[in-house]
Parts: structure tokens; sequence; C-alpha cells
């Protein structure tokens, strides 16, 4: 049987010291870019395989990143990508720890020592798990939702401007009887959509009863639900904003199965992936899923390189532009 190849192997014939090896294989940014192609040139051809018991012990560390995510949510097809492939870039591994809106997680399995950090994509405002996090020294950062009353490193996107842009352009097209299919309120990111939407419409003189309020989870099963409850209105909205594109995803495909009633111009919200099918055509604002997948990670990476050092710095918050994408939908058909 041939012997294991080791780190003085690789060191060795990439002409670098074995500290270099661990620090460029997990890529350390102090190590130059020249140096990591060429140690992990020397890995691949020697076949090394690093051990994550071995890099555990010496760093007191996993090179896990856990991801508390919501697998149904339509946005994970551009986030998860986005936020392996930036862990990855910094030698991480991304763990999916998967909940539901009915089924809370088992948070002991973040404080059991099997990772470095948390990104948390499902925090309701009043949820305890970032507190427990704290209290536990686990670092993490918020991606999307935050939790009143927790101040902790969050790339947000700017949730109340995008809910501005939807109701403009529904203004724009003369729309008076609008109505909306809202998320959760105690979820940060869909609140700060309905509140900024709602705002807009009475500045511009839309009486509150003329918009109709639907309140939800982020479903396709909701949108379906709402269509059928906004079309039994004596009457009907001819434009609908849902805080989420899969409600609008769900209430177009109800559309689809009666399409002798007219469909009101209908507007979502992320531009995920299924909003460009030429199915639903969703007209949406776009959040910039990947990019905020991606600052989320790398912030999170600062973090855990800062405490290493003995540092700690204080929280950041990012807000990312959110941008309307205007395909078909928002034109009634």
């Amino acid at each position: 049987m041939s012997e294991r190849i080791t780190s003085h192997d690789v060191a060795r014939a990439a002409a670098v010291s074995q500290a270099t090896v661990s620090r460029a294989l997990r890529g350390d940014p102090k190590i130059s870019e020249t140096t990591i192609q060429r140690v992990r040139e020397a890995a691949d051809r020697l076949g090394y395989v690093p051990s994550n018991l071995g890099r555990s012990l010496s760093r007191k560390a996993t090179g896990n990143i856990a991801v508390v995510a919501e697998l149904g949510n339509l946005t994970y097809p551009d986030t998860l990508p986005a936020m392996h492939d930036e862990l990855d870039r910094h030698g991480y591994r991304l763990l999916l720890v998967s909940e539901t809106p009915e089924k809370e997680l088992d948070h002991s399995l973040l404080f059991d020592g099997s990772v470095d950090g948390v990104i948390l994509t499902t925090s309701r405002l009043h949820s305890k798990l970032p507190e427990r996090l704290r209290a536990r020294n686990v670092p993490f950062v918020f991606l999307n939702r935050v939790t009143k009353g927790v101040d902790a490193d969050a790339v947000v996107a700017d949730n109340a401007g995008g809910g501005r842009q939807a109701a403009r352009l529904l203004l724009g097209d003369g729309h008076t009887r609008i109505a909306m299919i809202a998320g959760p309120s105690d979820m940060s990111s869909a609140s700060a959509r309905e509140r900024a939407f709602t705002a807009e419409l009475r500045e511009a003189g839309i009486d509150a009863r003329d918009r109709p309020v639907l309140r939800s989870e982020l479903t396709h099963e909701a949108g379906s639900r709402g269509w059928a409850q906004l079309m039994s209105l004596r009457e009907r909205p001819t434009a609908v904003f849902c805080t989420a594109d899969a409600i609008a995803v769900g209430l177009l495909n109800a559309h689809h199965a009666r399409a002798d009633v007219p469909r009101p111009a209908v507007v979502g919200f992320d531009n995920s992936p299924v909003a460009s099918w030429p199915a639903f055509d969703l007209t949406t604002i776009d959040t910039h899923l990947s990019e905020m997948a991606r600052t989320a990670s790398a912030m999170l990476v600062e973090r855990l390189q800062a405490m290493a050092a003995g540092d700690d710095p204080p929280a950041r918050r990012v807000v990312v532009p959110t941008e309307l994408v205007a395909r078909r939908s928002h034109v009634p058909g």
C-alpha cells in the first residue's frame, strides 16, 4: 500500500514551509496568490487530502460554516452556490442546516463545536437563536433578515427602497385598486417591503379600502390561495404586489388554471431564478441575491480571521440597492 501523502510532501514540492501549505490551502489573504496557486497545484499533483481532524486540532477550528435555511425558499438556487463558492475560496465548507416555519431546527447542532460560524437566513424579528449564538461565542452574520435588539454583522437588501419602486411602477401605470399579499409581520425583510409600499400608496392618496392586504408565509401555496381570495372580491384589484416571488408565482400559476378571469398586474420581489421563466415572465424587484450571499460569507470569514487574531471589530451592516426588473406580468392579462 502506498504511503499517505502529507503536508511535508506538498511543502517540498512547492518549495515552501509546511505552515505556508496549511495557510495557502485555506486561502489565507496574507499569502500571495502566486504562492497559493503553486501550493494548490502541488497538492493536486500529489493527490494530497488535508486532514480535517488535524486542522481542527491545530487551529481549534473545524473549517465548517453552517447556513440556516428554508429549502423551499425560491431564492436558494442563487444564494447557496454563491455562499459555497465564497466560503470554499477561503478554505471553508458549507453545511446546510434546514428549518421551516412549522418546525424550528434543533439549535444544539450549532453549539456542539461542529461549526466555526453561522449564516442566518431565516431569523424572525423575535428569534432567540442570535442571542444564543452570541452567548456561546459562535460568530454569525444575518443574510437579508435581522432580529430586534441584536447588533450583529448583516447584509440586507434595500427592502424599503424596493417596496417604493414596486408602488411607483403600479401607480405610474394608473392603478388605484392595488392589493398586496404580504409576508409575515415578524419577518424583517417582508415587513420593510410592506411598510414602504403602503407608505408610497398613502402618499399618492390611495384609500386603505382600495388596497386589500392578505398575509401569509412566503410560499407558492399562499399565492394560490391569495389569488382565489382576491378574485372573489366584489371589486377585484387591478394590480397585486407580492412581497416575495414565491407568492407571485403561486398567484400567476393559479390564474393559468382560470384563464377566463382577467389577470391583474402582478409584481414580485427578489428576482429569484423562476421569475424569468417564460410561463411567469414576472416583473419583480431584484435584490441581487448572489451578491448579498457572497458579501455575507466574506463578512463572516473576515470576522473569524479577526477573532483568531484577538480582535473584536464592531458589527457592520451592508445594504445592497434593489433594482426594478420590468418583464410582462405588470401588464394586466
